[in-house]
């Protein structure tokens, strides 16, 4: 039976997140976190932290490490699987429709719509992910004396190399791992 729930949370995941990648995040929390509480917050954090460092795409990631910690290597399959399977549908679909139908106004048209919702979740999950990472909670739990001032100073300091100093985002990563682990260890000590 978890078997199937684990396909089925991917699979919803992987049919409802147009855009992929971070618009996949906000619905990956939902299904991990809220509805099925396979995870902690914490443990979202982590999850999507290791997803965003690993090569292929987020999704994807998510759905094989949530998989492998609730139900091994049969489970992470199907994760997997029910992940990829909405997208493998819809694009043969999709594809064959475009190609039939390409000219047509009305299909610019709906792609055209699609764009501002798939910016909203983009948004969406960067605003939890940096809420989750300064206050170490989420936005409908947010107290702003829960603030976290390394994490602030990590995020600024690793904000102004990306914009203003055009710092290989690899770089920024490492980086702020180094510092992040440095930082807990010193704290641990103390």
């Amino acid at each position: 039976m978890i078997y199937l729930r684990l396909f089925w949370a991917f699979f919803q995941v992987g049919l409802f997140s147009f855009g992929g990648g971070y618009a996949a995040v906000p619905l990956i929390q939902n299904q991990i976190v809220e509805t099925n509480h396979w995870l902690e917050m914490s443990q979202f954090a982590d999850l999507i932290t290791i997803a965003e460092m690993t090569p292929g795409p987020i999704a994807v990631n998510s759905a094989t490490f949530v998989g492998q910690q609730i139900a091994g290597v049969p489970g992470a399959v199907m994760c997997t699987l029910g992940c990829i399977l909405p997208s493998l549908i819809i694009v043969l679909a999709l594809s064959w429709l475009y190609m039939r139908y390409r000219n047509l106004s009305m299909i610019q048209g709906v792609l055209n719509g699609l764009r501002p919702a798939i910016v909203a979740m983009i948004a969406s999950a960067g605003l939890s992910l940096l809420v989750l990472a300064l206050f170490n909670t989420s936005l409908s739990e947010l107290v702003i004396s829960d603030f976290r001032a390394v994490e602030g100073v990590i995020f600024v300091v690793c904000l102004v190399l990306l914009r203003k100093f055009k710092v290989n985002p690899i770089a920024i990563i490492f980086g702020s791992g180094l510092v992040g682990t440095i930082v807990y260890l010193v704290c641990s000590r103390v």
